[in-house]
């Protein structure tokens, strides 16, 4: 300690006295087994999670030349048609977006055609206007080879009924296909009648390698001869076939049955001597194909050189910039490793400041030895630096060590194969010091503590007389009142939520340096609670270095869980309000629309073998056409029926120009304009234009309740809920004759209109139907009729058995039907809500049981004298379950008042943002709009649970823990 004396040269004197605190805060780590694994697992815990979390993060990012191995094989390219016909083309490098040559040269009202990639490397070409297909081989380079790649979706008839699957041809066993997929088991297929699965598709089937498949509307099956798993989409559900096993045949079948004749567009890998240039590229253009190269991917040319960039998409696309995204995903970064760090320093702190106190003679040693305070500072702060450089290593090698061991199950989270176990030491070592930060930081204020103890009263263990610092709480009330100030600002004059939560920051700051000020006025509820209670009140008010701390911790933790849960609770009762019902609760609708209408039959019965059913009524539809057309909807010759509105009840937003053309005040009055009202219940039951044939039990069903509606349609006139349609107590029903010769330039259809008598009741439009109308005046009209489906009244909800068991006889069935159960409105809140309370629970008992440990082993000598006075053993239990309920109870309470201010000042900022959104739309022309509503719900039971089960629970495990009776110590600790 007088290295500086001897040497003359202040900097080695200041060496040798930080190797000297080094060596005695390593020894008293070592001496102290307990309290210093304590502290090192609360730094060293998140510095795991955080390394495993950048490890995996890393491992999952994949080069360009990961992607495009996994996108197409070996192959140099992909050849696609650009969907602009034969004509030439422009395309940027990695083939998103692609414009016709002759609509760019100085003409307006480009035409934008995007291509996108599938993460299985499938292309799907997007274009405004129909064009002749383009054969890409037509540019294949001489000398190259290729392989085609194909897919479409068809149902797939499985173990539990339908499923929509993607389809792929591609010979995958082909070199220039290696890297696509994964082979798992079994083999790819050799025959035109064979088939591999993903495992996605066959956990979700139930089917096994050796099944058959077969597919609804074809005479064939394939058997499944392998399982593989696409990379980059573990859970894909596909099935791979050898080219033209499948898609070939469906669609000629679909074609022939729904009028589909345009054939799925196969794409081609390629490969060639060399590699696939960019100039190769530009040549491929201009025969109207697109290319995507694997050497353009990794070596881009300069914009200069891609001509889409010079033309009217390259100048007015907007180029997404994750500038935005990036800076919130720092921002949410540093906030979450901010509120880590301040959680670890507000816990570990205590514990340094406990072994400051354990070790005071020690430490009056090195006083009274010629060290001054800045040594006593170092031994504190070196017992920081070595736990956090231990914590920071054992965090990081767990990190590694966990990821790699869980790599798999990290793979099927994540959903794709990580390229390879990609470590960055940089970032590795810039988590580590954050450990030893961390460590530091939470040595800080003891090690102040510590070197203003003066060497008599270390030497002679007294504590002295200690003051409160009386300047931080007023600074904690500024801050209080600045982060109130602001968050009312930002919930009457702001839209950003960055100033609503930069406020509640504030404030919860605020609070936090006013705890130890708060744990003083707690103290005053002592007199009235029983001797247990009271004495350990008056503990922790006394030991506000250790109390405080606690109590902070939990105030943090607690706030921000309650901050969410009452968001989560808010959101959840803005989803139930929003949330629109398709039928009343516990009924049940089926509804088969064209081929499913065959399957009502079957569906009826498995309803009614299932559920609680008390009542059923048959709804038909109407149609034109030959009794074929009740089957292939929208085939030629097959017609519909549409509602005529008169031109008066139109909403004056609606046409071409839509709200354009009126002014801003014209706007705003549609928003409570009946004509601009939307339907108000979505339909459980697809139908025409919210037309049903039926009867007065209809009426029941949807909850209607109107004995002059039921009459009506007991006389033969139809009933309408929307007044839109009335025109003088008449209903007009135009009849298109044949749906595939409507007009295509956006015109309104026409047809012959009749004319029936309605009867229009009060309520408005009913679960999605506008009208009902008796099957005798659809006669009269000369009208035709098809089953459409049943509403079934239920005695009571069914149950998840029952709801399984219909599910399975549906999944029999094979059927794409409707079958809906009007379950209510089912959220998920109260699952978030557990999982919060939950979260604030443990950690909440965790700082109390640290502050009870700490609180016992600085009082052990009170606790000795209390034994030695003869109390029995259930005293030090009672005392020390009181000591951890008391700082649970303290920091739930206050944390509870703290975590609703950010919620309501989100839910403000949400509420201001689409009052913002809805004025913009308004403003705009982008039509009508209802007025935003955005609840705020305190989770009362949430807090409850909170402010009085968990301190309960945190004293009850406290006092079993507890030991009864006292280790015997030493006579002079330290």
């Amino acid at each position: 300690m007088t290295g500086r004396a001897r040497s003359g040269v202040p900097g080695v004197g200041r060496l040798h006295a930080w190797r000297a605190a080094i060596r005695i805060a390593r020894r008293d780590a070592v001496r102290f087994k307990g309290r210093s694994l304590l502290v090192l697992a609360m730094i060293a815990l998140p510095i795991m999670g955080v390394s495993a979390a950048d490890v995996t993060i890393r491992s999952s990012q994949l080069t360009a030349a990961e992607k495009a191995t996994r996108e197409f094989g070996t192959a140099d390219a992909r050849l696609s048609d650009a969907g602009q016909g034969p004509q030439p083309v422009y395309q940027e490098p990695t083939g998103e977006g692609v414009v016709p040559v002759q609509e760019n040269a100085g003409k307006k009202g480009l035409t934008r055609t995007v291509t996108v990639t599938g993460d299985d490397g499938s292309t799907t070409t997007v274009s405004s206007g129909e064009s002749d297909p383009v054969d890409p081989l037509v540019a294949l380079p001489a000398g190259a080879r290729s392989l085609s790649d194909a897919s479409t979706y068809a149902p797939v008839r499985t173990k539990y009924g339908l499923l929509d699957v993607d389809i792929r041809e591609l010979k995958a066993v082909d070199p220039l296909a290696a890297g696509i997929t994964e082979l798992d088991r079994g083999r790819f297929p050799a025959a035109q009648d064979e088939m591999a699965a993903t495992n996605g598709f066959l956990k979700s089937s139930g089917l096994h390698v050796g099944s058959r498949v077969t597919v609804r509307g074809l005479d064939r099956s394939y058997r499944i001869v392998g399982a593989y798993d696409l990379p980059s989409e573990l859970d894909a559900e596909q099935l791979n076939a050898l080219p033209g096993a499948f898609i070939a045949p469906y669609e000629a079948v679909r074609g022939e049955a729904e009028g589909i004749m345009e054939p799925s567009k196969p794409t081609y890998l390629v490969s060639v001597a060399g590699d696939f240039t960019w100039d190769m590229v530009k040549q491929a253009n201009t025969l109207g194909v697109e290319v995507d190269s694997r050497a353009v991917r990794l070596h881009p040319p300069a914009r200069a050189d891609v001509p889409i960039y010079r033309t009217g998409f390259g100048r007015s696309s907007l180029v997404y910039d994750g500038g935005d995204v990036r800076a919130k995903a720092i921002a949410a970064g540093v906030t979450i490793g901010g509120l880590s760090m301040l959680e670890i320093c507000l816990l570990a702190g205590p514990a340094f400041a406990v072994g400051a106190r354990r070790s005071r003679r020690q430490l009056g040693l090195v006083g009274a030895n010629g060290g001054d305070r800045r040594h006593i500072r170092a031994i504190v702060l070196s017992s920081g630096l070595v736990v956090g450089a231990a914590a920071a290593v054992v965090g990081t090698l767990l990190g590694v060590a966990v990821t790699v061991l869980l790599r798999g199950t990290l793979e099927r989270y994540v959903g794709q194969r990580f390229g390879g176990l990609t470590l960055r030491p940089m970032e590795l070592a810039g988590v580590g010091g954050l450990a030893v930060l961390t460590g530091v930081l939470a040595a800080v204020v003891p090690a102040i503590g510590a070197s203003r103890q003066s060497v008599l009263a270390s030497l002679t263990g007294r504590r002295g007389v200690r003051r409160a610092n009386r300047m931080l709480p007023i600074v904690g009330v500024f801050f209080l009142v600045l982060g109130v100030t602001v968050v009312f600002y930002a919930t009457m004059h702001n839209d950003s939520s960055y100033t609503a939560a930069l406020g509640a920051a504030l404030a919860e700051l605020g609070l936090v340096m006013m705890t130890s000020a708060i744990v003083g006025a707690f103290g005053r509820l002592g007199r009235w609670l029983p001797l247990a209670p009271r004495l350990a009140l008056r503990d922790a008010v006394r030991n506000r270095g250790r109390t405080a701390p606690a109590v902070a911790a939990v105030l943090a933790a607690v706030a921000g869980s309650v901050a969410v849960a009452t968001y989560a609770a808010s959101q959840a009762q803005e989803d139930r309000q929003s949330y629109t019902a398709e039928l009343p609760r516990g009924e049940v609708a089926i509804g088969g629309y064209g081929e499913e209408a065959g399957d009502l039959g079957p569906l009826r019965a498995a309803v009614q073998k299932n559920y609680p059913v008390t009542g059923r009524v048959d709804v038909s539809r109407l149609y034109v056409g030959p009794a074929s057309c009740t089957r292939q909807v929208g085939a030629p010759g097959c017609g519909r029926v549409d509602l005529v509105m008169p031109p008066a009840n139109r909403c004056p937003s609606d046409g071409p120009t839509g709200a354009a053309r009126l002014t801003v005040a014209q706007r705003e009055a549609l928003v409570h304009d009946w004509r601009c009202i939307g339907p108000g219940h979505p339909s459980a039951i697809p139908m025409d234009d919210g037309v049903l044939v039926g009867g007065p039990a209809v009426l029941h069903v949807l909850g209607v309740r109107d004995g002059a509606a039921e009459q009506a349609l007991a006389r033969g006139e139809a009933v309408l809920f929307n007044r839109a349609y009335d025109e003088h107590g008449t209903l007009k029903l135009m009849v298109i004759a044949d749906v595939t010769k409507e007009p295509q330039d956006g015109s309104e259809p026409t047809g012959p209109v009749k004319t029936l008598a309605v009867h229009l009741a009060p309520a408005q439009e009913p679960y999605g139907v506008t009208a009902v109308v008796p099957p005798q005046a659809a006669a009269s009209l000369g009208l035709r009729t098809t089953p459409l489906g049943s509403y079934y009244t239920t005695s009571q909800m069914p149950s998840g058995a029952q709801r399984q068991a219909l599910n399975s006889d549906v999944a029999k069935i094979g059927t794409r039907a409707t079958v809906y159960l009007e379950r209510g409105y089912v959220g998920d809140d109260n699952l978030i809500l557990l999982a919060l309370t939950l979260f604030a629970g443990v950690v909440t008992i965790g700082a109390a049981g640290i502050a009870t440990g700490l609180a016992q082993t600085d009082a052990e000598p009170d606790l000795r004298t209390l034994a030695a006075l003869g109390a029995a053993g259930r005293v030090r239990r009672t005392l020390s379950g009181f000591q951890c309920a008391v700082v649970a109870a303290m920091g739930v309470v206050l944390g509870s008042v703290a975590g609703v201010l950010p919620a309501i000042a989100l839910r403000r900022s949400d509420l201001h943002q689409r009052w913002a959104t809805y004025h913009r739309a308004i403003d705009m022309g982008w039509g009508v709009m209802g007025e935003p509503r955005v609840p705020v719900v305190v989770p009362w039971g949430t807090l409850v649970m909170l402010v009085v089960a968990v301190p309960l629970g945190a004293g009850l495990l406290a006092a079993l823990v507890t030991r009864s009776r006292p280790e015997l110590g030493r006579r002079a600790e330290g």
